[in-house]
């Protein structure tokens, strides 16, 4: 059985929805750093959403005290499955299963929670604030604006986990149960992950670079969320996800992903969505690309949007999709038939997805 990408939700630095990010991603257009304070410390460049991207953001009391994880989340989802045309019914709901993929989760709320708790005791801790800590928060938030009452999972891991989602997502489309799944990741940007990048050493401070430039000078993190409604039609096929593998440290990356670009890569693609973003991944994934794929289209969405780890590879399957679909990638024309995803994360877990038009 295959599935398909029925339709998509994107919410970026650069704004939302998949056509007009697109579109400004083909112009050329790049994500403006803003810097993120804190008295602790120094700034940090980071890509924030504009407040006009969330301007379709449900009306929906559950968002009223939301964090900006879950407002990210909800828009995403909904426009993914305004996108595919479909409206969930009751029926329909009880037929569709939803998939959060996630990485830092709502780091804003969690903060406030426990600085409170630090500085006047156990008994300030807000009830208030308290469920959106935890980090199925967005997609509790999602499944009960949908009237989603039955399968919903929330999948933690690195900058992968989309595609670890997208997999879990293809697994469940097996039972007869189920007619769609969307599948969401989302971040929100705080200084605190910031300075925890930073300390791993890879947060950039400087302005970005190109993709595969030597030596790496760090990423900047991102906000936003991306939506795929995965169903059994739909313009974009997923031929094959491989969850992919792990490895211990930096110096190891390139064994697990030649391992990944070795599972898709039996035929050569015509585009490879890369994960190039200025840290230790961009030389270990052009040197699979240079193996498995030379000949391929390279683009790495990652330049424009910066990385948004958990959301990070539905960006990127997102951008392979619209590439194939509108037949156009930013700066070059291609005729693109199919693509690899390869959505390496900077916390050992690499993995990857094969799309044909």
């Amino acid at each position: 059985m295959s599935v398909h990408i029925a339709g998509m939700g994107w919410i970026t630095p650069l704004g939302s929805g998949v056509g007009e990010v697109w579109q400004r991603l083909l112009n050329g257009d790049t994500a403006v750093a803003e810097p993120l304070s804190s008295s602790l410390g120094r700034d940090y460049p980071v890509f924030r959403v504009p407040p006009s991207a969330l301007a379709k953001a449900p009306a929906h009391p559950r968002l009223r005290r939301s964090s900006a994880i879950s407002r990210f989340a909800a828009t995403a989802g909904l426009e993914a499955l305004a996108n595919a045309n479909l409206k969930l019914d009751a029926d329909a709901a009880k037929r569709t299963a939803l998939i959060f993929a996630v990485s830092n989760g709502g780091v804003i709320y969690t903060k406030r929670f426990y600085h409170d708790i630090v500085e006047s005791g156990a008994q300030a801790a807000s009830p208030l604030l308290f469920p959106e800590t935890v980090f199925n928060a967005p997609a509790s938030h999602l499944a009960a604006i949908l009237g989603i009452t039955g399968a919903s999972y929330t999948v933690v891991g690195d900058g992968a986990v989309g595609t670890l989602a997208l997999k879990m997502a293809d697994d469940l489309m097996t039972d007869d149960a189920f007619d769609h799944c969307l599948v969401v990741g989302a971040e929100e940007a705080d200084w605190l992950l910031c300075d925890a990048y930073r300390k791993w050493r890879l947060l950039r401070t400087a302005p970005p670079i190109e993709p595969f430039q030597k030596p790496p000078r760090g990423t900047i993190l991102s906000e936003g969320a991306g939506a795929v409604l995965i169903s059994r039609h739909g313009r974009i096929r997923i031929e094959k996800i491989y969850g992919g593998t792990n490895f211990k440290n930096q110096r190891d990356a390139w064994n697990a992903i030649e391992k990944v670009f070795g599972e898709l890569c039996t035929t050569p693609p015509s585009l490879i969505a890369a994960s190039a973003n200025g840290t230790f991944i961009d030389a270990a994934e052009q040197k699979a690309i240079e193996k498995h794929s030379p000949n391929a289209a390279v683009y790495s969405v990652k330049r424009m949007l910066g990385e948004s780890v958990g959301a990070s590879s539905l960006w990127q399957t997102i951008a392979a999709a619209q590439a194939l679909m509108t037949q156009e990638l930013p700066g070059e024309s291609a005729v693109l038939r199919n693509a690899v995803i390869s959505t390496c994360g900077l916390n050992q877990q690499v993995a990857g997805l094969r799309l044909t038009a």
